[in-house]
């Protein structure tokens, strides 16, 4: 295990951030989240610790990276059924060895390592993410994994963050654990610069991790019917590669209107294309707040979302919902591209949703509290005092 960082630390208490692909990365929700969170939790006083994966970060070097978070390499094995697993341990055995003040863990996963820490007296902070052994990308064997993490981080975690009140609620229900609801921020962003070839307001975005659960092949199905008079843009893929980047390559391939632009880890493009897209389709059916969602609606997309408990509960009235064929998915695109007052009563209303629930600022302030909440009054007193409140789920 190796450091990959030497960094000026910040004054103690020590932060462990578990389970993520380290930082800075731009793989998915967590690591959204870390790249916002560690530096601001430096600005606190914290010293940040960031676990890590060899392959992301030799990749990413130390650009968009601030330098008083320190990074920790730990090894695993990179399979789509063993990295989080394997990736967790190493990162929980480090931890142990080096006794941050308290970890932050995300993801049920890596609660199997949470007794180690807790032998330790080392507090946690896990944030659950969705209810992974409901994703349909999930064989039998990873759901029942999942849902065994689930119930480890129920017992074994000493207090838990959920990203949705719907996922607060599950959780209640069936492990009967309360704590902390802190969902995802976006960033509202000056107007960037168009995608060369695309006209502004005239075209449908997707943008999704490739897994079945994100509407992907009703989205595919219907953007080969929308393509005929009407650009489609999309972004994502499986990470792996397989039958579904297989057949947004051929459908891309076979018509001039699709664009398949693949994984898009440059912040500044992928936002330009929410500003500017005529209409945003958000697929996904599991999880709960989803980082996707919230940053689309910071950038003023206007959206129509599969109709889940998830998405109403984020967008409110700021959001066409329609079922997930692909039948339904067409008409509602269709619906807003043709419509220039809708679009912009979306685009509005999803742009004041995201300022007044979901910004950075709020969450990392959330994340803040729970955190000094874990400490001795003694080590919280070393912190900058803090200027937001927290937010508790009952």
């Amino acid at each position: 295990m190796v450091d990959s960082a030497k960094s000026e630390a910040c004054p103690r208490p020590t932060v462990a951030i578990i389970g993520t692909r380290g930082y800075p990365s731009f793989y998915g929700g967590f690591e959204t989240a870390v790249r916002q969170l560690a530096p601001y939790l430096c600005d606190q006083g914290w010293n940040v610790v960031v676990y890590g994966r060899d392959r992301d970060q030799a990749r990413l070097g130390a650009n968009n990276r601030d330098t008083r978070v320190k990074t920790v390499i730990t090894r695993g094995f990179e399979t789509k059924a063993l990295s989080t697993l394997s990736f967790g341990l190493t990162a929980g055995l480090h931890a142990v060895t080096h006794r941050p003040d308290v970890a932050l863990v995300m993801n049920v996963a890596n609660g199997f390592t949470l007794p180690l820490l807790r032998t330790r007296a080392i507090p946690t902070l896990v944030n659950v993410d969705g209810i992974e052994w409901e994703r349909a990308k999930w064989g039998r064997l990873a759901r029942a994994v999942f849902k065994a993490g689930a119930r480890a981080t129920a017992r074994w975690g000493t207090r838990l963050v959920y990203d949705s009140e719907e996922i607060a609620r599950r959780w209640a229900e069936e492990f009967g654990r309360g704590g902390h609801f802190i969902p995802y921020g976006g960033d509202a962003r000056p107007r960037l610069s168009t995608e060369e070839g695309f006209a502004a307001g005239g075209y449908a975005l997707f943008v999704a991790r490739f897994v079945p659960e994100n509407s992907v092949v009703e989205f595919l199905d219907a953007a080969a019917s929308l393509a005929r008079d009407t650009d489609v843009v999309i972004v994502g893929s499986s990470g792996y590669g397989g039958e579904l980047d297989d057949r947004a390559r051929r459908l891309a391939e076979s018509s001039p209107r699709v664009h398949w632009l693949g994984h898009i880890s440059d912040d500044n493009r992928l936002h330009a294309l929410w500003q500017h897209a005529g209409v945003y389709f958000h697929g996904h059916s599991v999880g709960g707040t989803n980082p996707a969602l919230v940053q689309a609606m910071a950038l003023g997309a206007p959206i129509v979302a599969r109709d889940t408990v998830y998405n109403r509960e984020v967008l409110a009235n700021a959001g066409v919902f329609v079922a997930p064929t692909a039948s339904a998915i067409e008409s509602g695109l269709r619906r807003v591209l043709t419509d220039s007052t809708l679009q912009r009563r979306l685009a509005d209303a999803a742009k004041q949703r995201a300022e007044d629930a979901y910004t950075w600022s709020y969450v990392n302030g959330l994340y803040d509290d729970a955190l000094r909440g874990l400490l001795p009054t003694s080590l919280a007193g070393a912190l900058e005092r803090p200027t937001h409140s927290s937010t508790r789920v009952s």
